[in-house]
């Protein structure tokens, strides 16, 4: 079982910058696959973009590209979800989710991810 938690969210204005950092207690995350998701109130999970387990492979959503990067450090077992140039329609919860790299690579639907975190909010005002 992996135990993720999510921490860094917050309030920031338009065009600021957020680091959002996604922890895990229970196993090491060097052999499994992370992605960010974000979630509404009445949408579905969106996905912001992935890390393969090595740190190698990223991919984003078209709204991330340019503007968020993910990266990840395994020896503190920490993935993080650098955030610039924030709109008011990047305001949500924000999930990490881990899938175990044996599985295969990891796409953008949420159920290819088998762990969460409980989410942090990021309100991005104009």
């Amino acid at each position: 079982q992996v135990q993720l938690v999510e921490s860094g969210g917050g309030l920031v204005q338009a065009g600021g910058s957020l680091r959002l950092s996604c922890a895990a207690a229970g196993r090491t995350l060097s052999t499994y696959h992370m992605a960010w998701f974000r979630r509404v109130p009445g949408k579905e999970y969106e996905f912001v973009g992935a890390i393969s387990w090595s740190g190698a492979r990223t991919s984003y959503a078209d709204s991330a590209k340019g503007r968020f990067v993910i990266s990840r450090d395994n020896a503190k077992n920490t993935v993080y979800l650098q955030m610039t140039n924030l709109k008011p329609e990047d305001t949500a919860v924000y999930y990490c989710a881990a899938r175990f790299y044996g599985n295969g690579v990891a796409g953008p639907s949420p159920n290819d991810y088998s762990f969460w975190g409980q989410g942090t909010q990021v309100t991005v005002s104009s």
